[in-house]
């Protein structure tokens, strides 16, 4: 992704994320069976392609997860999924390590009745935060909702790249950061949204001033404007837009900014001076000082410590 966004400030964020996707084994199972996954940090995505089963996360009740239903855990604790609720569970890394042509089985293969697929995401700390602080414990979409045909058929490709012949890893990344974005479009627009981006964009004025930041993070933005795009007073406007989303409009832009500075100084090859204008400061040392409050250090203090090297050039050869 370049330093200029697009009008999907959720597909901009999972951009800047840069995931670094694995496709996990199908699980094929018969009988009872019940596996523990240990806590993992960022992303957890699945479906039940057939059957269904239970799904525990330490400390909350269980959900019955049926057929063409999807999930998504955000830095989930250890959970299980399991066909009963009385099944003993067992460690899931060994059963996952004795996956053969990327599948798992468990129980005679005449007798299954149940298919899991998913994957997991894990993002570059630079920005992991952009998205991590408001990902929610658990997004279910369940079959019946209006987005499940969706879904179903980005996971009907998933499941018949999986099948094909080696090389389709990079298809495979692909359709699942779709499918990501996805997921996360559903919980925006489920009812009982939570304060934070995400949420807000599925609200009329604030979603449409949100947008507006990230199709053109380089413009002076004002209140006054942003307020206009929203068809609100300025005082409501800011109210509203930090009740939403938990800051100011101005102090999001300003954190959007810096999220596209971050990535470009991380792997781009522009100069400081030509990263300022391009996000919207009128000089180097304005970006510099505002980049500094943010970030911590300096950008080219930052563009070393992620690089290795002070040269754009030569710290591209090496990002």
């Amino acid at each position: 992704m370049g330093v200029l966004g697009s009008s999907d400030p959720i597909a901009d964020a999972i951009g800047l994320l840069r995931p670094r996707t694995v496709i996990d084994p199908g699980l094929h199972a018969a009988g009872p069976w019940a596996l523990r996954f240990d806590q993992s940090s960022h992303v957890k995505l699945g479906v039940v392609a057939r059957g269904a089963c239970w799904l525990t996360l330490d400390g909350h009740k269980p959900v019955l997860l049926e057929e063409g239903d999807f999930y998504l855990l955000g830095n989930p604790p250890s959970y299980v999924l399991a066909s009963t609720l009385t099944a003993p569970s067992r460690p899931a890394k060994p059963v996952w390590g004795s996956a053969k042509d990327g599948v798992v089985r468990i129980g005679p293969e005449a007798e299954e009745d149940t298919y899991l697929c998913g994957g997991h995401f894990s993002f570059e700390d630079t920005n992991a935060p952009v998205l991590t602080q408001v990902l929610p414990l658990l997004v279910l979409v369940r079959a019946a909702d209006p987005r499940g045909k969706l879904l179903a058929h980005l996971s009907e490709l998933l499941v018949s790249e999986s099948r094909t012949a080696a090389g389709s890893s990079l298809v495979l990344n692909h359709l699942a950061q779709v499918l990501f974005v996805h997921m996360l479009r559903a919980h925006a627009e489920q009812a009982d949204q939570p304060t934070g981006w995400l949420g807000a964009l599925n609200d009329d004025g604030i979603g449409a001033a949100l947008r507006a930041m990230h199709t053109d993070a380089a413009h002076p933005w004002t209140l006054k404007e942003l307020a206009g795009i929203s068809h609100m007073s300025r005082s409501a406007f800011a109210s509203s837009f930090k009740g939403r989303v938990g800051t100011t409009p101005l102090d999001y832009l300003i954190q959007w900014r810096m999220s596209l500075a971050r990535d470009a100084l991380s792997h781009g090859t522009r100069t400081i001076s030509e990263l300022a204008f391009m996000i919207g400061y009128k000089s180097e040392s304005a970006f510099s000082t505002a980049f500094r409050r943010v970030v911590g250090s300096s950008p080219k203090q930052f563009r070393i410590s992620s690089t290795g090297a002070d040269n754009p050039k030569v710290a591209q050869a090496h990002g």
